[in-house]
């Protein structure tokens, strides 16, 4: 694995800044696993994470979606419920779903909840906190509207959230998918992380940003190529 990694790093030139398109290409040949792996954009911005008017956090839906089966479970009850099992969550329940969660069950990636129960799933913090999954009304996951949470989701919606030194993470699709694909759902990204600048944001906001496969090398993207702000 080390072999081809180096031999993948050996064919990026490290003086170079690509344009978007070639990055994909680049991505995509580079790719030298057998299962098909996802490619991820890296977005350094110019925000300080640690101060709360600078956090960039959102969620987009992707055109092209992200290529895998996202399974959601919903906390909700009466109507809420019976829409969100029309929408086609994975499981839906409230006091039996914390049951079934803190017994261990976590085989599911995303959870959304109606507000007039978060309190209720404000005990499983500990358990969907440190593996991202807490709903959030800012990645529109606490809402009554259950079933176009559950559609977006499904339909391919990837959330974003500032890390550590100002960088996000986002995936926008498999290797194995069109290049056109993929350039169109980092744009689609690339837009919503600009329109959630922060006011409070001075300088320049999008820094650098790379792109990779899950086994691969981060290729550098040129900035300007992409940027509209």
């Amino acid at each position: 694995m080390s072999k081809k990694h180096n031999s993948a790093k050996e064919k990026i030139d490290g003086t170079k800044q690509y344009d978007l398109k070639e990055a994909v290409g680049l991505a995509k040949q580079l790719a030298h696993t057998k299962f098909d792996e996802t490619v991820d954009l890296a977005l350094n911005l110019g925000v300080d994470p640690k101060k709360t008017d600078q956090m960039v956090r959102g969620s987009v839906v992707l055109p092209h979606g992200l290529g895998k089966k996202i399974r959601v479970v919903v906390f909700a009850k009466g109507e809420k419920a019976t829409e969100a099992r029309n929408a086609g969550a994975e499981y839906v329940g409230a006091e039996d779903l914390v049951e079934k969660i803190n017994g261990g069950w976590l085989d599911f990636d995303k959870v959304v909840a109606t507000p007039d129960i978060m309190g209720m799933v404000g005990k499983l913090g500990k358990v969907l906190g440190p593996r991202g999954l807490m709903p959030n009304p800012k990645s529109g996951t606490v809402t009554f509207d259950v079933s176009k949470a559950v559609r977006d989701i499904t339909a391919g919606k990837a959330d974003y959230k500032t890390e550590k030194a100002g960088v996000v993470h986002v995936s926008i699709g498999k290797v194995s998918f069109e290049n056109e694909k993929l350039i169109e759902n980092a744009k689609t990204v690339i837009r919503a992380i600009e329109k959630a600048k922060p006011a409070s944001s001075k300088g320049k906001y999008l820094k650098k940003i790379s792109l990779s496969s899950t086994m691969g090398v981060g290729i550098p993207v040129d900035v300007s190529s992409v940027a509209t702000v």
